[in-house]
């Protein structure tokens, strides 16, 4: 009987038959033995793999050693369940939920009468350590739903016999066994637990809701996180220790900027030192603008029929404020009270649309450049506000651009620069610039979305070509808005962290859908091709960015104080006061902290609130008309004559914008 073969081809090409069934694990095996001893998983055409599985015909195969960056996820997720038996094996009767990977770690769901706490997690990772030591395989069965449901049933895990429910039929249900311990799950999995190493570390513990729904049990959440490398995990540590220093919410008590309170969720209630920052954002946003966009400004509650129109009510109602006036509400049979539904804006598009399509335009008056900082409102969940990263009203730095085909990829061109620029100013200096694709659901024709994307293609191998390494651009398939293909711009941050914020969209959609033209040079009515644009994004959340990426360290020009002037003693009050006023005649933020204190105590609490100088002025400086600098992070303080002193902050809190076109 002649044996089936299959053949198998690798990386650089080569081709290799072997019978049908051979395992991963056999052709590494027979391509050499250290091969096999440090593979732990394979990607078959690009797709990861437990190495036990069957090779099939015509595969292309690739080996995953753990420091694979591929593997990370496969550590993450075995470590989950590594943790999972710790805890049943410490605290028998305890039932495991779920036990997914997340963003830089993974998290396991429990079920017990006393919630863990972080007291708890020496001893657990502990047992974690003995479990990995043994380097038990990971052994994989396919079931039943009928025999799993019996066996966990047997042990008394009925939220796993749940689980096995939801898996939709026609689907493969797999056991994932190492040693006698065992759970449901879809994998892969790597060899055994021995690869999962050590450099893994439980972080926290929270209470979850089972399935996300207040009327279910309360678990409790263990939070992890696993690298393939101790150095990489102590980095991360480290990152998350000054991520906590450098949070927005706990800069902004210290610098006194905002708050937020219940009555208001979600929305920002800002401090005149927050009010100053905010409005010198948008103050040096407006001239950037100033050259090649007009500002404008459109309702910010509209009727519900406008949105319908766009296509956000179909899309977007859930993420929408719907308003009616109160006359409405407590009459709604009063046929002389307005009974329309309104909307609060979640964009700015649809308005820009009307305000473009009020009189007649020609191919003349285009590109047509319409920017607003519209303040807009977008329904968020309560568990997801998160300090101004994430609210429920916040202003965009928004504009349209209506335009010619023809004219589609310059302005793109010319609209990637100016964000660069902007992110070069406020000290971002690394940026991915990502191209996202048609998604699954969407509007318009595929000659659209392939003419679009097509032009958006050839942007981005531009902008390669001429950025070289101060850009990295990458692909973002199926994450395109509903209506057009879009750029979005990734700031990576002072310890590492990336942060989406300005966008180029693309929009062949929105134009027609309000029947919104532009005559042509030969008469003939054309609908403008449509770009929407933001930099900033939500001004807001740009300024937690500011906040974190300096660490409350803003640029001079960006400080909302830039100097306090203090009294060493009182007799120097008048000069204190005459220093101040010579500061604000420049244009510096100045005050003056006159208070009866001693200058030890004055300068630890300006540091604290971030003030990025301070000019100490004494008896002897009032004599000399001079002042003590000390600078915010510096030893020591030099001690200037009044005028020069002044001089030097004044030109270090010119704005770049402004330094550059002087």
């Amino acid at each position: 009987m002649i044996q089936a073969m299959i053949h198998v081809v690798f990386p650089d090409g080569a081709r290799r038959d072997f019978a049908a069934g051979t395992t991963g694990a056999a052709v590494a095996r027979s391509i050499s033995p250290s091969l096999a001893k440090r593979t732990v998983a394979m990607a078959l055409d690009g797709t990861v793999r437990d190495l036990a599985d069957p090779v099939h015909d015509g595969a292309r195969i690739e080996f995953l050693s753990r420091t694979d960056p591929r593997a990370l996820e496969l550590i993450r997720h075995d470590c989950a369940h590594v943790l999972a038996e710790a805890v049943q094996a410490l605290w028998p009767g305890t039932q495991a939920a779920i036990g997914p990977v997340i963003e830089n770690g993974f998290y396991y769901d429990f079920a017990r009468d006393t919630p863990f706490t972080p007291e708890d997690f020496p001893a657990i990772e502990a047992k974690m350590r003995e479990i990995v030591a043994r380097d038990r395989p990971f052994a994989k069965r396919a079931v039943t739903r009928e025999e799993a449901k019996r066996i966990f049933a047997e042990k008394g895990e009925a939220f796993k016999v749940e689980l096995v429910d939801a898996i939709p039929q026609g689907q493969e249900i797999k056991l994932y066994s190492q040693g006698e311990w065992f759970d449901l799950c879809r994998g892969p999995h790597m060899t055994s637990t021995g690869p999962v190493g050590d450099a893994f570390k439980l972080m926290k513990v929270a209470g979850a809701y089972w399935r996300g729904d207040s009327a279910k049990p309360m678990l409790s959440r263990i939070y992890g996180t696993a690298f393939a490398t101790k150095a990489d995990l102590d980095a991360h540590v480290l990152r998350i220790e000054e991520a906590e220093k450098r949070d927005h919410r706990k800069l902004a008590r210290e610098m006194d900027l905002f708050h937020f309170q219940e009555e208001a969720p979600g929305a920002v209630f800002w401090h005149p030192k927050g009010w100053t920052l905010f409005q010198t954002l948008m103050a040096y946003m407006r001239r950037r603008l100033a050259a090649d966009y007009r500002e404008v400004n459109a309702p910010q509650v509209m009727d519900k029929s406008l949105w319908e129109t766009s296509g956000h009510w179909g899309w977007y109602a859930d993420n929408m404020f719907a308003v009616k006036s109160a006359a409405a509400l407590a009459r709604p049979e009063d046929a002389e009270v307005d009974q329309r539904l309104f909307a609060l804006k979640p964009m700015n598009c649809p308005g820009h649309v009307q305000l473009f399509k009020h009189g007649l335009r020609s191919y003349r008056e285009l590109p047509m450049r319409l920017a607003e900082f519209g303040v807009v409102h977008r329904y968020e969940p309560s568990g997801a506000l998160h300090g101004v990263m994430r609210v429920r009203a916040f202003t965009q730095d928004d504009a349209h651009v209506f335009c010619t085909e023809d004219q589609l990829a310059a302005e793109c061109h010319a609209i990637n620069e100016l964000i660069l620029s902007v992110y070069r100013d406020f000290g971002f200096g690394r940026v991915v610039v990502k191209l996202s694709t048609r998604p699954e659901k969407r509007v318009g024709s595929d000659a659209s979305w392939d003419h679009a994307e097509g032009v958006m293609t050839r942007v981005l191998a531009e902008i390669e070509a001429r950025h070289g390494e101060a850009v990295e651009t990458a692909l973002n398939p199926g994450e395109g808005a509903f209506y057009g293909p879009k750029f979005e711009y990734v700031l990576r941050d002072a310890i590492g962290r990336d942060w989406q914020c300005g966008t180029t969209q693309v929009d062949f959609n929105l134009p027609e859908r309000f029947g919104a033209f532009y005559v042509a040079p030969d008469g003939s009515k054309a609908a403008p091709s449509m770009i929407h644009r933001a930099i900033c994004g939500s001004l807001e959340r740009f300024v937690g960015i500011l906040l974190e990426h300096h660490a409350g360290r803003l640029p001079l020009w960006l400080a909302p104080e830039q100097a306090v002037v203090c009294t060493i003693t009182d007799e120097a009050d008048g000069y204190a006061l005459e220093v101040a006023a010579a500061a604000r005649k420049l244009g510096l933020r100045v005050e003056t902290d006159l208070r009866n204190e001693k200058i030890g105590y004055k300068v630890r609490e300006h540091a604290l609130a971030k003030t990025p100088a301070l000019l100490a002025v004494g008896k002897r400086e009032a004599a000399e008309r001079t002042v003590s600098v000390r600078r915010l992070g510096a030893d020591g303080q030099a001690v200037s004559p009044l005028d020069e002193a002044l001089a030097a902050l004044a030109r270090e809190a010119t704005p770049p914008d402004v330094a550059a076109g002087g």
